[in-house]
């Protein structure tokens, strides 16, 4: 018996190795397709493949995510962005961005995920939330004048990030969420790189004008909802007004 919890323990790790592969090399496709092909030109594009870099994705499967994107290769991408609107449990505002190559078998899927919450229709909850530019990087430098980098960069706003946020960040390390104008991701993210911070995260996103109150147990509840969706193939980004 135990041998074989061990076997399906297994599967389990390796699948989610899997999906989470899938879903940095779509992110590369679908960077690439937004921005171009240029690493150095295309902030997201930059972001997403160092992550990929770190799952240990190897570099031709790097390389052939990005041709697919920007159209050089042989295949052509055909992926539609699709974002659904609704609630997670106790109400909160839930953004979901998908890039899907069939929206038929998406929008069905996405549904029964919200199952446990409410789905509303496009636009129903939009304003709760400021479209913005959305940078994330770390500094080894201890103590770093986040205000001070922000302003440089030509960040709007601030605010510290630490491990426990995102696990992109190492321990001990200086990490920040710069947030922009849509305009300005690649030129926040190019200064941040040139300054010595390390870019992980450089996108146009949705972040959430006001939280609602939650106790520990609903903050676990939606906790549980939001994996559910990330855990979805087609699922790219999952914004709610939870923190």
């Amino acid at each position: 018996m135990g041998r074989q919890w061990l076997h399906a323990k297994r599967a389990i790790v390796n699948l989610k190795k899997g999906q989470v592969v899938g879903k940095l090399v779509k992110e590369i496709t679908v960077a690439a397709k937004l921005g171009g092909g240029d690493v150095t030109a295309n902030a997201r594009l930059f972001a997403a493949v160092e992550k990929a870099k770190k799952a240990s994705v190897t570099r031709d499967v790097i390389e052939r995510a990005i041709a697919k994107g920007a159209g050089t290769g042989g295949e052509k991408v055909n992926l539609d962005h699709v974002a659904f609107e609704g609630y997670a449990p106790h109400k909160v505002p839930v953004i979901v961005e998908c890039m899907t190559d069939n929206t038929q078998r998406t929008a069905p899927e996405i549904r029964v995920l919200f199952k446990k919450g409410v789905l509303g229709t496009a636009g129903s909850n939009k304003f709760l939330f400021d479209h913005t530019g959305i940078v994330e990087a770390h500094t080894a430098a201890a103590g770093a004048d986040l205000e001070a980098a922000g302003i440089e960069a030509g960040a709007n706003d601030f605010a510290p990030l630490t491990h426990a946020e995102n696990d992109d960040i190492p321990e001990g390390a200086s990490g920040a969420r710069f947030l922009c104008d849509r305009t300005a991701v690649h030129a926040v993210a190019t200064w941040l790189k040139a300054n010595g911070w390390n870019v992980i995260t450089a996108e146009i996103g949705y972040v959430a004008k006001q939280f609602p109150e939650l106790t520990d147990a609903q903050r676990a509840e939606v906790g549980e909802f939001l994996q559910e969706l990330e855990d979805h193939d087609d699922v790219q980004r999952v914004w709610a007004a939870v923190k």
